[in-house]
């Protein structure tokens, strides 16, 4: 699978793989449930990222493994799509 990075690079990813989303919500429990919603028990790691400075924000990474590009694409945009998250980088 190639994907192209920032500089219009193509990056190979051989899978599976460890996959990192950033995750953009208003509560870290909301962002917690959205998870749960769209990854139900596999296993995942969640760390804290950043808070906006207004503290209206938070953001968080989930590292997972994902086990090809179609299960990669369908978590992000079952992610995109939860209404708890505001925004997957």
């Amino acid at each position: 699978m190639e994907i192209l990075n920032a500089r219009d690079e193509k990056l190979e990813l051989t899978y599976p793989c460890s996959w990192s989303y950033k995750l953009i919500a208003s509560e870290v429990e909301a962002l917690k449930k959205a998870i749960r919603d769209v990854i139900d028990e596999r296993e995942h790691k969640l760390t804290h990222s950043n808070n906006s400075k207004g503290g209206k924000y938070i953001s968080m990474n989930l590292d997972m493994l994902v086990h090809n590009e179609d299960d990669r694409n369908f978590i992000y945009q079952a992610l995109k799509a939860h209404q708890h998250i505001k925004m997957v980088l």
